[in-house]
């Protein structure tokens, strides 16, 4: 499975509303492997919920979200693909590190160092070898960026954190795919060769939108916007105008079913939503249902994907003994949207003044 996102989205036959076409689920059959990925995914992220719920880890989106990114995403699991997610993880803790610490009084001089480090993460994505690398770059320096951002933020903890979800989440991902191995062999995605303008392009347009949210997010005061600057990057990924245009849909779609499954756990389970016996198995429920869509869209980054992710950012990194969800829920949907009309605006701009130029002219290979 390929994790490019396609560039549209099918029109329904005959001009009919297609249910189909917005909730994946009905009329399509799984195979043996769409199966196993499902149950890979949904296992991976409730692992990494149940053990920072179990040691009271700090920053327990970082522990959800990440095995739902590297399970997720990728149907298959390989030493290429650990040493990726791990040097990711690494570089991005020494970077934060380094620029929260001596920069976060120059304002100027760290947003042209960010740009810096996501222009080089949008290229190695826009080239192909190295594109995990650079989806989980991108993510995590945003998140960590944002959360550095505030004073109460234990720097240390923060980066801490990262490294051993990191760490965790490829000793998951290894134990799902053992647990849940492929029936058949998988047929390696096809590459896509693409010419220079183009890569120039995706480049400076991932680059640049990600700065933007980036300064957005350092510049108000958005800390329960989680959701909002993680969707702001994610649909990003395609990295062209039309894709980031299905992503956004897409996206939107995928935060508003796994909010109402949040809404629905929380009036399932009224003043117990704090009880993690309780709460396991219906974490579950919402992450294969997520998977379920993710498997059938097989566009990587798409509605499926949306619900997971966002399951496992309300449930890891707001759910306290001392607050429900349905304000969460509620505040999400609208931060989401908001966040993801600016950043359709900005690529729209954005993709508009780079085609003037020959050089960085986007053609469709």
């Amino acid at each position: 499975m390929s994790t490019e996102t396609p560039t549209s989205i099918p029109a329904p036959a005959g001009g009919r509303f297609n249910p189909g076409r917005w909730l994946p689920l009905a009329g399509h059959p799984l195979s043996a492997n769409d199966l196993r990925q499902c149950l890979r995914a949904a296992a991976a992220g409730t692992l990494g919920f149940l053990a920072c719920k179990i040691f009271d880890w700090n920053y327990g989106v970082f522990f959800t979200v990440y095995p739902v990114l590297l399970v997720g995403l990728l149907p298959v699991f390989s030493g290429h693909i650990a040493r990726q997610f791990v040097a990711a993880a690494m570089i991005n803790s020494v970077e934060v590190g380094l620029i929260a610490g001596f920069f976060s009084h120059m304002p100027l001089v760290m947003t042209i160092i960010v740009f810096g480090l996501f222009f080089f993460r949008f290229r190695l994505m826009s080239r192909g070898p190295l594109l995990l690398f650079g989806v989980s770059s991108v993510i995590s320096l945003s998140v960590m960026f944002n959360f550095a951002s505030y004073p109460t933020t234990d720097l240390y903890d923060l980066l801490i954190g990262n490294v051993a979800a990191t760490w965790l989440s490829v000793l998951i991902a290894a134990l799902v795919y053992y647990w849940f191995p492929d029936a058949d062999p998988r047929s390696p995605p096809p590459r896509v060769e693409k010419s220079i303008e183009r890569i120039r392009h995706e480049t400076l347009l991932g680059a640049s939108l990600a700065t933007l949210s980036f300064l957005v997010f350092q510049l108000m005061s958005l800390h329960d916007s989680l959701s909002a600057q993680v969707a702001s990057i994610l649909i990003l990924f395609p990295m062209h105008y039309r894709g980031i245009i299905a992503a956004a849909r897409w996206r939107v779609i995928g935060v508003i079913l796994g909010c109402f499954f949040g809404l629905l756990v929380q009036l399932l389970l009224y003043d117990n939503f704090h009880m993690l016996l309780l709460i396991l198995p219906l974490f579950w429920v919402g992450l294969m249902l997520g998977a379920r869509m993710h498997v059938t869209e097989k566009v990587g980054s798409g509605i499926g994907f949306g619900a997971m992710t966002t399951v496992a950012i309300l449930f890891g990194q707001y759910l306290q003994p001392n607050q429900d969800l349905v304000y969460t829920d509620l505040y999400r949907i609208g931060s989401v949207a908001v966040a993801l009309l600016v950043t359709l605006a900005a690529v729209y701009i954005a993709h508009t003044v780079l085609n003037l130029f020959a050089a960085t002219r986007f053609i469709p290979d």
